[in-house]
């Protein structure tokens, strides 16, 4: 582990939280919408403090895209099913200055959803156990 001298905050901390989530009852147009999943997924990761680095989408025939994020504290993706109305999300951040969670709830909100389900899944070391 090393420290940013600019705000004396650890860098590189081996801990994380992978947030799960399913989206049911959205929309087709938006499950199919490939610039709009992938502005989206941008726009919620940025306003969750997360470092987009990258953001690559495929559309799929006849219905369907996959969105990934490379993130400087990991990544995101996003599977939809426009057919059922349904999407995974999928957001893992490293150390504890991105806020994983924020960024699915922000994703839901554009989403609009007739339903969220959602699990957090702590990772590596516990932040307040590493000296």
């Amino acid at each position: 582990m090393s420290i940013d001298a600019g705000t004396l905050q650890p860098v590189g901390l081996f801990t994380g939280q992978h947030v799960l989530a399913e989206l049911d009852g959205v929309d087709a147009e938006l499950l199919d919408d490939e610039q709009f999943l992938r502005d989206t997924l941008h726009s919620a990761l940025s306003r969750s403090q997360a470092t987009v680095c990258q953001v690559i989408a495929e559309r799929f025939e006849p219905q369907g895209v996959t969105v990934l994020a490379l993130l400087s504290e990991s990544h995101a993706s996003l599977h939809t099913y426009p057919e059922v109305g349904s999407i995974f999300i999928d957001v893992f951040t490293c150390g504890n200055t991105a806020q994983p969670e924020r960024a699915v709830e922000l994703l839901a909100e554009a989403l609009r959803p007739g339903s969220v389900n959602t699990r957090t899944i702590r990772r590596g070391l516990d932040p307040e156990l590493v000296s």
